[in-house]
């Protein structure tokens, strides 16, 4: 479900500006004591989370991952809404989770309103290196989503997806 938020805020710019830092922080140095000041701003961090360096979201509090989660390199949230990420998930390089949305109608865009909408990863699932994937999506337990990929509607759980717009190759 959508919700409309104003991320110009001075308490939203606020966290972003910290959470950034946090980000920054990891980067150029992905120790075990920057990946816990990183997870900890989550709202959830399962058990043995692995994250690679380049990690990038803008709250942090809209997060959750599950037990034995491995993100890749670069990997951006835009967590406006929520990015549930279920257990035993890999994430590739470069994969995009993009919670936020802005109007379509031009005249309404300068309003600069913000609409975020969940993503909801399941288990077992495995994002391949640059996959996008849009607000209000959820992607079903056990599936892949081939590289390249852009995910603009739901993926069936125990199927393989691929493509721009990312369509349903094959049933597991």
């Amino acid at each position: 479900m959508k919700k409309r938020f104003n991320s110009l805020t001075s308490q939203l710019v606020n966290q972003r500006r910290e959470v950034h830092e946090l980000c920054r922080q990891f980067s150029r140095s992905p120790s075990k004591g920057n990946l816990k000041r990183l997870t900890q701003i989550f709202a959830h961090c399962g058990e043995q989370v692995f994250i690679e360096e380049g990690f990038y979201c803008d709250y942090g509090d809209q997060v959750s991952l599950g037990d034995r989660v491995f993100i890749n390199i670069n990997c951006t949230m835009l967590d406006g809404g929520k990015v549930n990420i279920g257990d035993d998930c890999l994430i590739g390089p470069n994969v995009q989770l993009l919670t936020v949305g802005h109007d379509i109608d031009a005249t309404l865009r300068l309003e600069k309103h913000n609409y975020a909408d969940d993503i909801i990863i399941g288990q077992n699932v495995w994002l391949g290196a640059g996959v996008i994937v849009l607000a209000g999506v959820s992607i079903g337990d056990n599936s892949v989503v081939g590289a390249g990929s852009v995910v603009c509607k739901n993926v069936d759980a125990n199927s393989v997806y691929a493509g721009n717009p990312a369509k349903k190759i094959k049933s597991l």
